[in-house]
């Protein structure tokens, strides 16, 4: 894998990060994870699909991972580092992921506590995060309009966004709220019709994205 640089010409030799965290490969989480990966791949981008389950990452914390904020430099586990590594050499990062008990999964979270560590995503005068551009991608059971969907964008909004990426000085940060995954009292052709609706919104949050770029690169 070749080194993050920002002064990239062309997408052609741009890199997307796509993190997906669910248990089953056929979950409807795999099918968004792979559409917004095509539509990245058609758009140029060379695309490092880490399925963090297949992988079999570990999301427990351990003494080694643990930050020691007076030396920015601490070597952390081969994994960590194994990890971080796809994170810097990524120019977009996109993770796809359900929304349990309105927070992220506990193997998404646990990458983010281990991987997203002190020194290696933030904490530095040159950030090492600098350029990099996030979609999150969450797909929640409940309908848009559950008294509690607020909750949903609360999380993608806040925690997410500006607690995760903005942290990490990764400004250029969009979000992207899929109710309704279990296409609840829908039937046949209606829940047919539900789900491409999802994959729209899915490829109209990366053809966002890609806009956004395109519009900042000629200001």
């Amino acid at each position: 894998m070749s080194e993050h640089t920002e002064d990239r010409a062309t997408d052609a030799e741009l890199t997307a990060l796509v993190v997906v965290s669910h248990h089953r490969s056929d979950a409807l989480t795999a099918a968004v994870a792979d559409r917004a990966a095509t539509r990245l791949e058609a758009a140029g981008y060379r695309i490092d699909l880490l399925n963090l389950h297949a992988e079999g990452f570990d999301p427990r914390n351990n003494v080694a991972d643990e930050p020691d904020y007076g030396n920015r430099d601490k070597r952390y586990s081969e994994e960590v580092h194994a990890q971080v590594d796809r994170v810097h050499a990524a120019d977009v990062i996109v993770p796809v992921f359900p929304v349990w008990w309105f927070g992220l999964p506990a193997l998404l979270k646990g990458w983010f506590d281990r991987v997203w560590n002190y020194g290696l995503t933030y904490g530095r005068s040159k950030s090492p995060m600098a350029g990099k551009r996030m979609l999150w991608l969450g797909l929640a059971g409940l309908t848009q309009d559950d008294p509690n969907s607020d909750l949903v964008i609360t999380l993608l909004e806040g925690p997410l966004k500006r607690g995760v990426s903005e942290f990490c000085d990764v400004p250029d940060t969009h979000v992207a709220a899929l109710f309704d995954s279990e296409g609840q009292d829908l039937q046949g052709q209606a829940r047919e019709r539900h789900y491409r609706e999802l994959f729209t919104r899915t490829e109209e949050a990366v053809d966002k994205l890609l806009a956004d770029r395109r519009v900042a690169a000629c200001r």
